[in-house]
């Protein structure tokens, strides 16, 4: 996967309705390019659905984790767009103090959740990671 694949990943994630002439206008490309790598990343079996998002109360039995990031050097930019591509990655915020990233994790059972945090530690540029299971919300804002 490319720069381009990878963008077109966090776009989908964004909002996986949107057009192929919305996501060829945001990419800079052609509607047939768009059209071409997203039958690609299907068939490679990357993109293996289109889902809907729902607040996070809407899923109780979802498995939630905080996963704090630190980045090798200078590959701040590079890591992240592996992780806009990771479907385990609920969100991914930007940080400062001990650690550099901090993703929010989801899967339905302990065993997905144990294949995102070996996908993400394999990622080129991640020195290291913390992870904490979430238990339990008090508020919602």
């Amino acid at each position: 996967m490319d720069s381009t694949d990878q963008q077109l990943i966090a776009l989908l994630r964004q909002d996986a309705r949107a057009s192929v002439a919305t996501l060829a206008a945001r990419l800079g490309v052609s509607r047939g390019t768009v059209t071409n790598r997203m039958q690609r990343l299907e068939d490679a079996g990357v993109i293996t659905g289109y889902t809907v998002r729902l607040r996070p109360d809407t899923e109780p039995n979802l498995i939630t984790a905080w996963m704090s990031i630190t980045v090798e050097g200078n590959q701040t930019r590079e890591v992240i767009a592996h992780l806009l591509g990771e479907p385990g990655v609920a969100s991914l915020h930007d940080t400062n103090g001990r650690w550099d990233l901090l993703a929010g994790l989801r899967a339905p059972n302990l065993v997905e959740l144990a294949a995102v945090l070996e996908r993400v530690r394999l990622i080129k540029g991640i020195a290291g990671t913390e992870t904490s299971i979430h238990l339990q919300t008090y508020k919602l804002s």
